[in-house]
């Protein structure tokens, strides 16, 4: 089964763009909060994912190489995965790294320490 506006099968996205694209891109977002780069970098790099993403779905489930709307959604979810796994991975590391001033509020959340 075509998905119309990806343009290409609908196994081949969700082999090759949520599981297999999607861990790059958690990998990406974690890299880029683990080694404290700029958050740009978040929004960037999962474009250029999305670039080798529609090269594996034309290779692996006969998509549509050159598609406008596929490689713009692609990149979006990546980019939403990425966005995702920065938040988490820098959470952690911001209560990990410096436990004497921040404290968790949440899974992707952190705040000051309150003096006692």
């Amino acid at each position: 089964m075509t998905v119309p506006l990806l343009d290409t099968h609908l196994g081949g996205t969700i082999v090759v763009t949520i599981v297999m694209m999607g861990f790059a891109a958690w990998a990406t977002g974690r890299a880029v909060a683990v080694t404290w780069r700029p958050y740009w970098q978040v929004i960037v790099y999962p474009f250029l994912l999305g670039f080798v993403d529609r090269g594996l779905n034309r290779a692996f489930a006969e998509g549509e190489l050159w598609s406008p709307t596929g490689y713009l959604l692609d990149s979006l979810f990546l980019v939403a995965v990425a966005m995702f796994a920065h938040r988490l991975a820098r959470a952690r590391r911001m209560t990990a790294q410096y436990p004497w001033l921040y404290e968790r509020t949440g899974p992707l959340g952190w705040r000051e320490k309150q003096p006692k």
